[in-house]
C-alpha cells in the first residue's frame, strides 16, 4: 500500500495505527470556573530534561479547544498523570464526551489528591504524576501542541529502585489503535554501544 495523504481525508489511522505504543498522559486541569477536568490523551511524550519539558497534543472539538486545552490556556497549569494497567478501565471512562461544566472525576469515580505547586489536582492513584505549568501552545492544523515545564513530581516508592523510576515496576499503559492499548509487561534488554 502506498499513501499520499493530499488524496485522503484523513492520515489519523495511518498514524495511530504504525507510531506504537504510545505513551498516555492522563491530564488533570482545573476551569477558571473551578471544575476539576481529566482526560487523556495519547499524542504525549518528553522534549526536554533541562529545562524538564513535556509535552501532549489535543485536537480540536467542534465548536474548538477540548476542556483540557483551554484550561491549560486560561491558567497556565496541568498534571500529567501515568496510567498503570490497574487505572486503565477508569482512564478509558475518562474519555467520554461530557457536557461542560461536568467533573470526569465524578463521572468516572478517580479520586484526586491535592498538587504541590499548581492547582489542578492530581489522580491520587498514578504511580507518577507530573504538576506542570504552561511554557507554550502551538496549534497545527487540527490539533494543538501544549508545552509543560514540570516544576514538581509525585513517584509512588512502590515504581522505584535506588531512588530511581524503575521501569520493570511501572506497569504503564500505552496506546495502539482503535480499541487496543498494551502494558510495559513483556520487555527485553539491550546495552548500548559506545
Amino acid at each position: 500500500m502506498e499513501i499520499d495523504p493530499n488524496e485522503i481525508p484523513s492520515m489519523y489511522r495511518t498514524l495511530s495505527g504504525a507510531v506504537v505504543p504510545r505513551p498516555i498522559a492522563w491530564v488533570s486541569t482545573t476551569g477558571e470556573d473551578g471544575v476539576d477536568n481529566l482526560a487523556p490523551y495519547s499524542f504525549f511524550n518528553v522534549v526536554s530534561s533541562a529545562p524538564p519539558t513535556l509535552v501532549f497534543a489535543p485536537g480540536d472539538r467542534p465548536g474548538g479547544h477540548t476542556d483540557t486545552a483551554r484550561n491549560a490556556i486560561d491558567t497556565g497549569e496541568f498534571v500529567v498523570n501515568v496510567v498503570d494497567r490497574a487505572m486503565a478501565e477508569a482512564m478509558n471512562e475518562t474519555s467520554a464526551t461530557l457536557p461542560r461544566g461536568e467533573s470526569e472525576f465524578d463521572h468516572a469515580g478517580v479520586e484526586a489528591a491535592p498538587s504541590t505547586r499548581v492547582r489542578p489536582p492530581r489522580v491520587a492513584t498514578s504511580p507518577v504524576a507530573f504538576e506542570c505549568e504552561l511554557t507554550d501552545f502551538v496549534e497545527v492544523g487540527t490539533g494543538n501542541v501544549v508545552f509543560g515545564e514540570v516544576v514538581y513530581v509525585h513517584v509512588d516508592d512502590a515504581v522505584t529502585t535506588d531512588g530511581k523510576v524503575d521501569a520493570t515496576k511501572l506497569d504503564a499503559v500505552g496506546r495502539l489503535a482503535g480499541n487496543y492499548y498494551c502494558t510495559t509487561r513483556d520487555r527485553f534488554r539491550m546495552i548500548r554501544p559506545d
